[in-house]
């Protein structure tokens, strides 16, 4: 059977690659006393709360499953725009909020709708691999452009600039980003629209994370720039509703027909008893969980990077947003005679049963040096956690 060369443009996922062989073991030493902890996935250990569970419920009981509109239930939509009002004071119309299912619809509504084959878009190195992927599924290629841990990992106005050809169509930015939890500093990233817009480009940004944000120095949506801006956003990280697939689009006024019939055809819609739920992510009971969450996320960075550090485990940039650490495991590696992420990965899952993400998925600035722990996890698991790496490396220590 022949295979489309846009199938073959798309890697392996390898953060799914190393769950795989990660499930595979936990389930050989799930009965003994050192159960695999999984830090690896990007997902976090709250689920949707009372509130949000019974309107979906409610929905359910009540029929209410047939499709709604493309762009999703109108009461929703205006939902969405208030929250951007009453916690970023972003004037965000319902009108140009389409929703769908989940931030990776959105991605790809979006690329579908602005690139064209051979357009490039610049993005950082590290980033989340999807996202160049998206790119790659519309025919475009993705243009990583490396960054420093000087630059928090995030691109700057003088890099996009330098990167920029006739063939560059745009930026694809992320902020707060995955794997590093950075955010772009926000009169950064009005500079980077400015070199962008200048050039007739498309500035697009993922801020699913935006919600989980501990600085506010960063949590800033890039919507109160411009209008021109487009942004993605989801309700899996900061409404903690990963399974539910549901997330959102905010574009321009002209850009709201085009989404809507791409979406239209690729999806009618957005799991409607999915919406339904949404809507009780915006009563004050449930926000005020979900602020108590992220007091939580924020407790586990400060004690576990510190944790990290101690153990010869860098962070070189302390996270401000999202439930990751970016670890330099180069010199804890070489400790244990190991030379890369990708082996530190797989030997921390058999010596210390212990699922974590190799630096590979997320570019090659450096990335061999890097692995992704990711903190959505317990503070129980945690502990249990630094205890197993500070074993491993006492033990290789005294061999």
């Amino acid at each position: 059977m022949r295979i489309s060369k846009r199938a073959e443009r798309i890697e392996p996922f390898y953060v799914m690659e190393v769950a795989k062989a990660a499930s595979a073991l936990a389930r050989e030493v799930a009965h003994t006393d050192r159960p695999m902890i999984f830090l690896n996935i990007g997902e976090p250990d709250f689920t949707a709360p009372p509130l949000v569970q019974e309107a979906a419920a409610r929905a359910v009981r009540a029929g209410a499953t047939r499709y709604t509109h493309a762009i999703g239930l109108d009461h929703l939509r205006e939902r969405i725009s208030g929250w951007y009002r009453e916690r970023f004071g972003a004037d965000v119309p319902a009108r140009r909020i389409v929703v769908t299912a989940g931030a990776s619809a959105a991605l790809q509504l979006a690329c579908l709708a602005l690139i064209e084959a051979g357009d490039e878009m610049l993005l950082p190195d590290p980033s989340y691999p999807c996202n160049r992927h998206f790119v790659s599924a519309a025919d475009g290629r993705a243009v990583l452009v490396s960054t420093t841990a000087a630059e928090r990992f995030q691109l700057s106005a003088a890099k996009v600039e330098d990167a920029w050809t006739e063939r560059t169509r745009g930026v694809l930015l992320a902020s707060p980003s995955n794997p590093t939890g950075t955010s772009i500093a926000p009169d950064e990233l009005r500079r980077i629209h400015e070199v962008v817009s200048k050039r007739g480009g498309i500035t697009l940004i993922d801020e699913i994370y935006l919600g989980l944000s501990y600085d506010d120095a960063f949590g800033h949506t890039a919507l109160a720039i411009d209008d021109q801006v487009i942004s993605i956003n989801s309700f899996s990280k900061y409404f903690n509703m990963t399974g539910w697939r549901l997330g959102w689009l905010v574009v321009p006024d002209a850009l709201v027909p085009v989404v809507e019939r791409l979406a239209q055809n690729l999806f009618i819609c957005a799991s409607t008893v999915s919406q339904y739920a949404a809507l009780a992510c915006f009563e004050p009971e449930s926000i005020a969980e979900y602020e108590r969450r992220r007091a939580e996320f924020k407790a586990r960075r400060d004690w576990f990077i510190p944790q990290l550090d101690a153990l010869g485990l860098k962070v070189p940039v302390v996270p401000d947003g999202a439930f990751y650490a970016w670890a330099d495991c180069s010199a804890f590696g070489e400790k244990l005679g190991i030379s890369n992420s990708w082996d530190f990965a797989f030997e921390a899952m058999k010596k210390a049963h212990l699922a974590i993400t190799p630096g590979r998925d997320f570019g090659s600035a450096e990335t061999a040096r890097f692995v992704r722990f990711s903190t959505a996890s317990s503070m129980a698991h945690l502990e249990e956690s630094v205890e197993r790496l500070r074993a491993w490396a006492g033990a290789t220590v005294a061999a």
